[in-house]
Parts: C-alpha cells; structure tokens; sequence
C-alpha cells in the first residue's frame, strides 16, 4: 500500500446500517416502505406537508436513538492519527460521523438535526418534532420550516468545495453506497481524473465497482477497521 497525503472519503447509508438506520434501495430499505416521490420531494412537500413532517419527525426520533459503530470510530481515528488531510463526505443526512469525533464533514445532501425556514433562509439546530403550524424562531414565520434535507429534484450542498477536495485528492475511498445516484455516483471518476488511488469498501459490489483498484467486501464496521488499521500503519512506517 502507498502513502497518501489528501484523503476523501464518500459515504453512504451502509455505513450507518449497522447503527440501526434504515438503507433505502435494497430489498427491505426505506424507498420500498415509502414512495419518494410522496415524501422526499419539493411537489411531495407541497401537496402533503403533513405527511412529509411525519415521515421525518419519525426518522429524527430514530436517529437519536442511533450511536455511531465502528465505522464511523475508525474514519474519525483516520482523520485523528493520518499525517494529513482526511475529508469525509457524506450522502447520509444523520450525525453520526460527527458524533464519532470526525471533524471535516461534508453533508451533501444535508442534515435531519437541522431545519430551515423558506421564509427567511435560517438554517437552525433541530431535534424537535416539526409540523406545518411549525414557527420559525428567527423570523416567526408561520409555515415555513421544513427539513433541512436535499430532496430528490434539488441541488446537493457544497459541491464547489466537494470537486475541489476530489481534485486535490491521492486516495478516494467510497463506503456504503450504491453508486447508482447521480452526482455522487460521478465522484469515483473525478478522483480518477486527479489520479487518485481508488478503493470500494462496500456490502457487495457497486454498480461501479469496476472503477475502483483496490476492493474490500462485507459489513461496514468490519472492512473499514481494517482498511483503516492498514492505512495508518503504511502512513507510521519510517
């Protein structure tokens, strides 16, 4: 194994399974429970707020009952002990890479502990239950506060900075994800273009598992230990 000096680190919501958090495309996953286009997007949004306020006020319940696993331990130990930089980016909208100590975190699709007003644009920590006669604590909006989510038909947050972290990058590690959604899925062939070192730590392969060198297939919270207990002991060699 080389040395790398700019990690990036995509992950999906198979990282955060093993914490007890529901996945969303396979057989038993979210989308097969829920039709997204019901609760997962603007139009969804605007016929049934209601219905989409319950949807994600039961999420948030679930997610604070949720602890990280030792995936999430061992990305945060990389970011800890690696000589250089460690970026995780993440399509997950739960806490746990920061709740396990990871600093540099990216939340592409955005965060279920926060809300956000239409009204004024205020962004605000959120672990309350939220609903349609909802105000808003900034402006006092009635109406107007919903997830702080991406939504399928909405841009990702923070891709400027996300391509510039994938073109400075020397390794690019994808763990937990599908690969099938785009921009995310389009990740691998940017760091390909910065001639990145690419690896797949996956439950099985990805639809684009031919593009990474390196794979490693099983349960999260054993193939990342050891990948990472494997980087960190090229990166402390003399």
């Amino acid at each position: 194994m080389n040395r790398f000096d700019r990690i990036v680190i995509l992950t999906g919501a198979g990282i955060s399974a093993e914490s007890g958090l529901g996945t969303f495309r396979d057989k038993d996953g979210l989308w097969t429970k829920f039709d997204l286009e019901d609760v997962a997007t603007p139009q969804g949004f605007e016929r049934n707020p209601g219905l989409v306020h319950e949807f994600y006020n039961a999420r948030r319940k679930t997610l604070m009952a949720a602890k990280p696993n030792a995936a999430h331990f061992a990305l945060a130990r990389l970011e800890a002990y690696h000589p250089g930089e460690v970026w995780v980016v993440t399509q997950n909208v739960d806490n746990l890479h920061t709740e396990a100590g990871s600093r540099n975190v990216i939340h592409m699709h955005g965060e279920l502990l926060k809300g956000r007003c239409v009204l004024c644009s205020e962004v605000l920590a959120w672990t309350e239950n939220m609903g349609v006669d909802t105000a808003c604590p900034v402006c006092a909006g009635v109406g107007g506060m919903r997830p702080h989510v991406v939504w399928f038909g909405e841009m990702p947050l923070c891709m400027d900075e996300i391509y510039r972290r994938l073109a400075a990058c020397d390794l690019f590690v994808s763990i937990g994800t599908s690969g099938n959604v785009y921009p995310a899925s389009g990740f691998v062939g940017e760091a390909l273009r910065a001639g990145a070192h690419t690896v797949e730590l996956n439950l099985e392969p990805s639809e684009g598992e031919t593009l990474f060198a390196e794979k490693a297939y099983g349960p999260a919270t054993r193939v990342v230990p050891a990948y990472v207990d494997r980087l960190l002991s090229v990166q402390a060699t003399p």
